[in-house]
């Protein structure tokens, strides 16, 4: 063979094998998520694991690979970045070896956080928004709520008012959760608090267990929560701490009941209508103290007019609600725990 024919072949080979060696380096790797079959990369955003919320996330998601041609990664928490081409892999746990695509086949959207609970939002940690279902009403949210710095006192609206300020206070704690049907732990002289709530369960805003059942609420102190002697605010922090040094004297928690949530004969202001007058209606603990354990029925309020007190003076003088210690809080339940 003449030297220019060696020339030609030579020429016409090494374009050939030089794509042969591109294409080789971007076959098929399991282990690595930048490859595909046709050799373009294509990139992805590991997913948070939870859905939109307003606190902590939890940990863990989907990851989305792209393998087919290249493109800007997706903001959107979990979504993949992939191109146009290939398949896309998702991880429930975030770590997993993703999988390659084949050339030519649609792209498929990876789910954001699959493998994680609906983030809660502020104070109190991760929780599922769904299992939100029972509170103390803050001292904080009693006075921002009535608009005044004494509270309400016993005139909450009756029972529907109540239940309305339990759902404002849900709302604002965590949005999504008003609309579980909230109801305030309050018997009037026609209605027993233990019959308006529901069957259970219900849980704190941490997650946490308050009781499975009404059998479960009607002791001394609710039976599924490990922190049973303070019982949580909307912010599911144990409401003797929610308030200045944490070791305020607001136990005092009205509920017009007895130890089995019904009413006993007892003042309710006026099935809760009314803020004057010295007949006060019946108290639980929401922490135990000296003068009663029972979170339903310790004794009754001095009378039923506004009034913050958050030092321990017995049972308390004057007419003021709160003034045996407290500032006329009382419990909320969700009918959708």
């Amino acid at each position: 063979m003449t030297n220019a024919g060696r020339l030609s072949i030579h020429t016409t080979l090494l374009p050939l094998l030089f794509l042969a060696s591109v294409t080789a380096c971007g076959s098929s790797d399991s282990n690595d998520p930048k490859t595909g079959s046709s050799g373009a990369s294509g990139s992805a955003q590991a997913g948070a694991g939870s859905l939109a919320g307003q606190g902590p996330t939890s940990s863990g998601g989907n990851v989305g690979v792209g393998a087919g041609a290249g493109g800007a990664p997706s903001a959107a928490a979990g979504s993949p970045a992939g191109g146009s081409t290939g398949s896309i892999a998702g991880s429930s746990n975030g770590g997993a070896a993703p999988s390659t695509g084949g050339a030519g086949q649609a792209g498929s959207t990876a789910q954001a956080g699959s493998a994680g609970a609906v983030a809660s939002a502020g104070a109190g940690g991760g929780t599922a928004v769904g299992r939100f279902s029972f509170f103390v009403t803050s001292l904080e949210a009693i006075r921002r709520e009535s608009k005044n710095q004494n509270g309400y006192g016993g005139n909450l609206g009756g029972l529907t008012g109540a239940d309305a300020i339990c759902t404002r206070i849900a709302e604002a704690a965590m949005p999504g959760s008003g609309a579980k049907g909230w109801k305030a732990f309050l018997s009037t002289s026609t209605v027993n608090a233990i019959e308006r709530i529901g069957t259970g369960p219900w849980y704190d805003r941490n997650g946490q267990l308050v009781a499975n059942d009404t059998a479960g609420l009607l002791q001394e102190r609710p039976n599924g929560m490990t922190t049973v002697a303070d019982l949580p605010n909307e912010s599911g922090v144990p409401n003797r701490a929610g308030t200045g040094t944490g070791m305020d004297d607001n136990h005092d928690t009205i509920t017009g009941s007895n130890t089995q949530g019904k009413w006993d004969g007892g003042p309710t202001c006026s099935d809760w209508t009314s803020a004057t007058g010295s007949d006060g209606p019946r108290v639980g603990h929401s922490w135990p103290a000296q003068s009663g354990k029972s979170w339903i029925q310790a004794h009754s309020a001095p009378g039923c007019e506004p009034s913050v007190a958050l030092v321990q003076t017995g049972g308390g003088s004057g007419n003021g609600i709160g003034n045996g210690g407290g500032y006329g809080g009382f419990y909320c339940f969700a009918l959708k725990p």
